[in-house]
């Protein structure tokens, strides 16, 4: 009877386990997130750290786990990566800097192909004041391309696998924008 009992125990915690919430730097990253009939759970989390400032928290969410980059940025299946700010020393413009910058990094500093959408892309970050507990989620939907939400509220959709492919590279290249944030997110 114990050994049944121990073994239920031990399913309940392997099932909720599973579905684990993250709190890091006093950000909850929920274990699911849904939006448009689409559900992801979330693959890992991390802290974006910039000299002692720990600038955001961030969630990666997929369909499965996986801890490869180089798939996670080259598959044209729907991710998102969430975005919660924690610290009062971003601001639209250092934000709209570091996104170039990872950009640059991620392409090779080869941008001019994707001017444009990198513009528009940097634009949603200028629309109104960035500030601590902003939420920006960041959804790639196949077919239909990067779609980026702050707090909830829809701010630009920019088509193609291409621009989704350069934009997580910043997180997940060879280069990416903070490695410890990139073993985070792929749950290392």
């Amino acid at each position: 009877m114990k050994k049944n009992l121990l073994l239920f125990c031990l399913f309940i915690l392997i099932a909720f386990g599973a579905e684990a919430q993250l709190t890091l730097n006093g950000v909850t990253l929920p274990a699911k997130v849904n939006k448009d009939n689409t559900e992801l759970i979330l693959n890992g989390g991390g802290i974006r750290k910039k000299l002692f400032f720990k600038l955001y928290t961030a969630g990666l969410y997929v369909q499965s786990k996986t801890n490869n980059a180089n798939d996670l940025i080259n598959a044209d299946k729907p991710e998102v990566m969430r975005l919660t700010i924690t610290s009062s020393v971003i601001s639209s413009s250092n934000m709209s800097e570091a996104i170039e910058e990872g950009f640059k990094k991620s392409t090779k500093d080869n941008t001019g192909p994707l001017r444009v959408k990198i513009d528009e892309f940097i634009n949603t970050f200028k629309k109104d004041v960035i500030k601590e507990g902003d939420v920006f989620e960041i959804w790639y939907v196949p077919g239909q391309g990067i779609k980026s939400y702050k707090n909830d509220k829809l701010q630009s959709t920019i088509p193609g696998l291409d621009f989704k492919k350069a934009l997580f590279g910043i997180w997940f290249s060879d280069t990416p924008a903070d490695e410890d944030l990139k073993k985070g997110l792929l749950g290392q």
